[in-house]
C-alpha cells in the first residue's frame, strides 16, 4: 500500500516542499497573531495541494501532451469570458462565475501556457524554423495581453516569464533574444503610457518610497524596515514588532517574507534560500534528465517559474522590485497559487519517475 502512494513521488523534492510548507505554517501562525482558524485553513489548502500533486505525479507525461491544446483553448475561452462577463472587484476584472462557484482563469494559464508551448515545439522538433517561434510568441502574448488588461500585472509577468523560458529552452537564437531585449527597452516609453496610474505609481515609489510614506510608498517602507530590523538572528518567533504592531501590510500573503525576516533574521533567510534553491536545483536536474523535448521544456518552465515567484516576491519585499501581487511560493497564505505550484511539482515528479519506469 505504501508503495502505491510513493511510487511516483520524488523523495528529495517532496521533502524540500514539505519543509517549506511547514515553515510557511510556522510563520503564518505569527503573522496572523496566532489565529488557529487561519492556520487550519492553510493546512487544508496544503492537503488539497499535495493531493493534486500526487494525482499529477501519477499521470504519465504522454497523457499531458493530449491535454495541452484543449487546456490552453479552455483557458483562453475563460479569459475572454472574464473580459466580457467577469466580476469587477477593487477595480480589477479577474473572476468569472461558472455555475455555483467563481474561478480565476489566469491561474489555469500558469500551467496551460508552458504546457501548450512545450507541446507545440515537441510537435515541430524536427523542422523548427523562425516562424515556429513567431507562432509560439503569439500563443504566449494573447493570454498575457488578456491578463494584463484585467489588470493583473503580477500574474501576467509570471505567465510571460514561463513562456519565455520555454522559448529559450527550445533553442531560440541569442541574437534574436538580444534583439528582443533591445526592442523591449526601446518600447519602454510606449509601455509607460499604457500602464494604469497605480502601476506607474508603484514603479515611482520603488525609486523613492519616501515621496508618499503613508500612501503608495507605505508597503515598501514598512517591509524593508522589518527585513533590516531582523539583524543576523532575528527578534525571535512571535516577537516581531513590525508584525505585531500591525505595521506590515498583507503580512500573511504577499509580505509574509517581511515577517519571516524580522523574526528569523539573516540566518533564517539563508536557511530559507537553501530550501528554495534545493527545490530549484532538483527541478533543473529533472529537466536535464528528461527523455523528450516536451518533458524537458515543460520541466524547465515549471522550475524556472518557481524561481521567478520567489525572486519577484523577495525583491518586492526587500524594496528592489516594484510591488506586484506575487506570493512567496509554498510560504504565503492562499489556496489557488499553492495548488497551481504543487500541480507543477506533480508534473515534475511524473517526468522523473515515469522516465525511470520506462528505463527499467
Amino acid at each position: 500500500m505504501a508503495r502505491f502512494f510513493t511510487a511516483h513521488i520524488d523523495g528529495l523534492l517532496f521533502v524540500a516542499i514539505l519543509l517549506l510548507m511547514t515553515t510557511g505554517l510556522v510563520v503564518l501562525f505569527s503573522a496572523s497573531n496566532a489565529s488557529l482558524a487561519r492556520v487550519s485553513a492553510q493546512l487544508m489548502n496544503m492537503l488539497v495541494a499535495l493531493t493534486v500533486m500526487w494525482v499529477f505525479a501519477n499521470i504519465p507525461p504522454h497523457y499531458l501532451t493530449r491535454l495541452s491544446l484543449p487546456v490552453y483553448l479552455l483557458g483562453l475561452a475563460l479569459l475572454i469570458g472574464v473580459a466580457l462577463f467577469g466580476d469587477v472587484v477593487n477595480g480589477a476584472r479577474r473572476w468569472l462565475h461558472v455555475g455555483v462557484t467563481r474561478i480565476q482563469p489566469s491561474e489555469l494559464m500558469k500551467i496551460a501556457v508552458p504546457l501548450m508551448l512545450a507541446w507545440y515545439f515537441d510537435r515541430y522538433e524536427a523542422t523548427l524554423r523562425l516562424k515556429n517561434y513567431l507562432f509560439a510568441a503569439v500563443f504566449l502574448l494573447v493570454p498575457v495581453g488578456l491578463i494584463a488588461r484585467q489588470p493583473d500585472l503580477g500574474t501576467a509577468v509570471l505567465i510571460f516569464s514561463s513562456g519565455c523560458f520555454v522559448l529559450f529552452l527550445a533553442g531560440l537564437s541569442w541574437r534574436i533574444i538580444a534583439g528582443i531585449i533591445v526592442a523591449g527597452l526601446a518600447s519602454l516609453p510606449f509601455l509607460w503610457s499604457v500602464l494604469h496610474d497605480y502601476q506607474r505609481q508603484r514603479i515611482l515609489m520603488l525609486l523613492d518610497p519616501a515621496q508618499d510614506p503613508l500612501g503608495s510608498g507605505y508597503h515598501t517602507i514598512q517591509s524593508t524596515i522589518a527585513v533590516g530590523s531582523g539583524g543576523v538572528f532575528g527578534k525571535g518567533w512571535m516577537n516581531g514588532t513590525q508584525t505585531h504592531l500591525d505595521f506590515i501590510p498583507e503580512r500573511t500573503t504577499d509580505f509574509i517574507f517581511a515577517v519571516y525576516s524580522e523574526e528569523f533574521g539573516l540566518f533564517g533567510n539563508l536557511v530559507l534560500l537553501f530550501l528554495l534553491l534545493l527545490v530549484i536545483a532538483r527541478g533543473m536536474v529533472i529537466t536535464a534528465n528528461a527523455p523528450t523535448l516536451f518533458t524537458r521544456l515543460l520541466a524547465g518552465a515549471i522550475t524556472l517559474t518557481f524561481f521567478t515567484y520567489a525572486f519577484v516576491n523577495m525583491g518586492m519585499v526587500s524594496g528592489i522590485l516594484p510591488v506586484v501581487g506575487v506570493p512567496l511560493p509554498l510560504i504565503s497564505y492562499g489556496g489557488t497559487s499553492l495548488v497551481t505550484i504543487c500541480l507543477g511539482f506533480g508534473i515534475l515528479m511524473s517526468i522523473q519517475t515515469h522516465k525511470k519506469l520506462v528505463q527499467t
